[in-house]
């Protein structure tokens, strides 16, 4: 079911009226293991992309967004509006991802 709650980045829905339920979150921490760690450690001596901490923020992201997702269709939201991210490292080798914005419901 939450997979059909519309996401936006805008502050409106064209062609659409609805009523503002409240803000709704997706959070995240992920790290990998420490194999990617020492390889990302070994990259880092030579520069270039870090392919697996790349992954690691996709994954992330689609998981805050699941996230903000079912944490809508909780609150009886039909789409979510203004959807931000925020993300921060934890220690050395986690990073904490947050999707955010507000619920709303529309008006039949």
């Amino acid at each position: 079911m939450s997979d059909k709650i519309l996401v936006v980045t805008t502050e409106s829905i064209p062609g659409r009226e609805y009523e503002v339920i409240g803000e709704v979150f997706g959070l995240t921490t992920q790290s990998k293991n420490v194999i990617k760690n020492i390889g990302a450690s070994l990259k880092n001596i030579v520069g270039g992309e870090i392919k697996a901490y790349t992954e690691m923020m996709a994954e992330s992201r689609d998981t805050a967004i699941d996230r903000l997702r079912d944490n809508a269709v909780s609150m009886g939201a039909d789409a979510v509006v203004m959807m931000r991210f925020d993300s921060g490292s934890i220690g050395q080798d986690m990073q904490s991802v947050a999707a955010y914005g507000t619920a709303v419901r529309y008006i039949k």
